[in-house]
């Protein structure tokens, strides 16, 4: 990895809190995630915050409207350590309101907009929001689930409210019958009529020691065990992994810019894309979706000098068309993360980026949202292919004997376990999971187990080796196999189910549900409803590629499902 125009660290607001007699080499700021941002703003309030679709607005502008939202927020009943959801994707008003609720000391509860109608009525149920945002396009399932749940207000934006106008127009123009609600329903408001009773400003919690180790955000995750959980994150948890950014990636400075494509209901898009972004004072150009076919484009429009993405977003890079001859020379970095980068893809985007006049080189981050976003990454203190670099300044990692707290030596395989700054601090309202996953080392910290296997060379540099959970990782999206069986098998005719990965060619796998139907029912039209059942209750990329049915599944010795045989039976069958 090549480092182009190194920028002097110094000039960064947050360079004071870098110091080396710290055990972490850093100190963290004691301010929430709203005050971290407002120390970046505060030095550049000129420079470009977030552009989105042609409209931009710079950090002086930024916290002067998240003043206003928070502002609201409180107007419309919102207080310190409520629990406010958001089903949004990457818009202006998604991200501020995060930093304004933020400012008030509420927690966002932050989920994925295209959940299925169940999953958003028990994520607002099992968070007790009585308050939630909304794109205009989940409204139909929030007025199928509104009466079921305590939420009292529902805010609806649109994803044209910041567009520039003639856009605006056409977006209203093209989405009119796909975001009804009840007009005469009292609970539900336009973002507009939300933000007109922002009257004045309202004072800012400011957490100071242990109370910014308290909940901020909630993400959610399978956890280690492959069941739905709520993952709980701090301000000190954010505010660590800006810091480990800005000493990891130093050739960053403010005007530069990170591609925001990745989703902020996940750990990688709002840390890295837009938490870390801001840290920097550099510019987050917010992408509400992706789209393979207009990848190429968009990296033409905007030129990011950043790259964060999961493999198959480099993928869509180096297929498009649009960018033959294009100049990469503006790019600083190219991190993949999110699954495992396969040898081949990485030849193919550091052959890609070679021939577009790039001197940069794809580097392959480790993380999970239990540990925020990156661990380690293979950028600090040198590359090695391959590899998933070293653990990011501040954090350790070590390799244990399954099950256990034994450490292994050098070079040998067991699972890897993270203790850092950015470790959550458990799964919100599950004790039980959060011993499984959180458990105390004889060197007296605190480690997170991740349920992933790996070994650690004599130079400290990790190796991924595979997935002890089960957990298939679809275009970036978790798919867990769990939660598919559960919703399977409470169809009546279902008697048993069996969920494992099946290779993809675009997304690189995607979940085959095995079934085993009651005697009495016939296979005829099964499929079909099983399919549409499934789309009622688990999210669009959860939602199974392939079905088949069977009269029995392959046992282990001990009479349980052997998932290891019929994974491989999956991949042979595909491969043939």
């Amino acid at each position: 990895m090549q480092v182009l125009n190194k920028y002097p660290i110094e000039k960064n607001p947050l360079y004071a809190y870098i110091n080396k007699n710290s055990a972490l080499g850093f100190d963290i700021p004691d301010v929430s995630m709203y005050g971290m941002i407002k120390i970046s703003a505060e030095s550049h309030p000129d420079a470009l915050a977030y552009e989105y679709f042609g409209a931009k607005c710079n950090y002086g502008e930024l916290i002067d409207r998240i003043k206003k939202i928070s502002a609201a927020y409180y107007y419309l009943g919102v207080r310190k350590g409520d629990i406010v959801t958001i089903l949004m994707p990457n818009t202006p008003e998604s991200v501020m309101s995060i930093y304004a609720l933020n400012r008030l000391g509420a927690v966002c509860n932050i989920v994925h907009p295209l959940s299925a109608q169940e999953e958003i009525k028990n994520y607002i149920l099992s968070s007790e929001s009585k308050f939630l945002l909304a794109i205009d396009l989940c409204c139909k399932k929030v007025n199928a689930i509104i009466d079921e749940t305590e939420l009292q207000k529902v805010i609806v934006a649109s994803a044209g409210e910041t567009m520039p106008p003639v856009m605006k127009l056409a977006y209203k123009l093209t989405n009119k019958n796909k975001n009804s609600y009840p007009k005469t329903d009292s609970r539900y408001l336009t973002w507009s009529a939300f933000m007109k009773a922002s009257k004045a400003d309202v004072p800012s919690y400011k957490p100071v020691g242990a109370q910014n180790e308290e909940v901020a955000i909630l993400l959610h995750s399978g956890g280690t065990t492959g069941t739905p959980k709520d993952i709980m994150l701090s301000n000190k948890n954010f505010n660590a992994f800006g810091m480990q950014a800005i000493i990891t990636l130093y050739d960053v400075s403010v005007g530069d810019k990170i591609l925001a494509i990745l989703p902020i209901f996940h750990g990688f898009g709002l840390g890295v894309c837009v938490h870390v972004s801001f840290c920097y004072g550099a510019c987050s150009v917010l992408i509400p979706s992706f789209d393979s076919r207009k990848f190429g484009s968009i990296i033409k429009k905007y030129k990011p000098t950043m790259l964060f993405g999961v493999p198959t977003l480099y993928e869509a890079m180096v297929k498009s068309k649009g960018l033959d001859g294009f100049d990469f020379s503006f790019l600083k970095y190219a991190v993949s993360g999110g699954d495992s980068l396969p040898k081949p893809l990485e030849d193919r985007v550091n052959k890609f980026l070679e021939e577009h006049n790039s001197d940069v080189r794809i580097c392959e981050g480790y993380g999970m949202t239990e540990g925020l976003a990156a661990l380690s990454l293979s950028v600090y203190d040198g590359y090695k292919s391959g590899t998933i670099g070293k653990p990011l300044i501040g954090n350790d990692m070590c390799v244990v004997k399954p099950d256990t707290t034994e450490v292994l030596p050098p070079n040998t395989e067991g699972e890897l376990c993270v203790s850092g700054p950015t470790v959550m601090i458990g799964y919100r309202n599950n004790e039980l999971e959060t011993q499984k996953t959180l458990r105390r080392h004889s060197d007296g910290k605190l480690w997170l187990h991740t349920g992933d296997m790996a070994t650690i060379d004599s130079d400290g540099f990790v190796k991924y080796e595979l997935r002890i959970k089960r957990l298939i990782i679809s275009s970036g999206y978790n798919v867990y196999p769990t939660q598919i069986e559960k919703v399977i098998e409470d169809l009546p005719q279902v008697l048993k189910c069996a969920v494992v990965s099946m290779p993809h060619p675009y997304k690189k796998e995607v979940a085959k549900a095995y079934i085993i139907l009651d005697e009495n029912c016939s296979e005829d039209g099964m499929a079909d409803k099983i399919k549409e059942h499934c789309k009622k209750h688990l999210a669009h990329h959860s939602v199974p590629y392939a079905y088949e049915f069977v009269t029995e599944l392959p046992k282990t010795p001990y009479g349980k499902v052997d998932f290891l045989k019929l994974q491989k039976e999956t991949v042979m069958a595909v491969n043939q």
